[in-house]
């Protein structure tokens, strides 16, 4: 007499939205963090756009592996929050967004998006504390 026991048939691991989400949640609790602890606000605001733009880029990539491109600059930020119009069309754009809302840079300005940008593949970036796109511009291209 043999006793045959369940055999679950999921391997170990984490897929890649599971740990996409982790490092979003991780960049949101840093950006709350991080300006808490630090005395100098302008080091704080710094640190909170660069996590804001990693956050925002990893929601590009997840609606890249969904949708085969990323949106263009015309369909913009918005596409990860709202099923974007035009072209190139998002067929398998997720229910829900990929974000609840699109974070406003710690000057209270819009996030910038170009694809193409200007620095190679797409460009997500914050025009720092004066709203002119100049060298003091902060963006996925020169994060640490």
């Amino acid at each position: 007499m043999s006793i045959s026991l369940p055999v679950n048939k999921r391997t170990g691991g984490f897929t890649l939205i599971e740990v996409m989400v982790v490092v979003v949640i991780l960049s949101i609790l840093a950006a709350i963090i991080v300006p808490k602890i630090m005395d100098r606000p302008e080091q704080a605001r710094i640190a909170k756009a660069k996590q804001d733009i990693r956050a925002l880029e990893a929601a590009l990539n997840l609606y890249k592996l969904d949708n085969f491109t990323y949106p263009s600059t015309d369909q913009g930020l918005e596409a990860l929050v709202s099923k974007p119009a035009g072209t190139p069309e998002a067929k398998n754009w997720k229910q829900g967004g990929y974000l609840d809302r699109l974070p406003k840079d710690p000057w209270g300005n819009p996030y910038m998006y170009l694809n193409p940008g200007a620095h190679g593949g797409i460009d997500v970036y914050s025009t720092g504390p004066d709203p002119q796109s100049e060298d003091d511009d902060i963006g996925n291209w020169s994060l640490d």
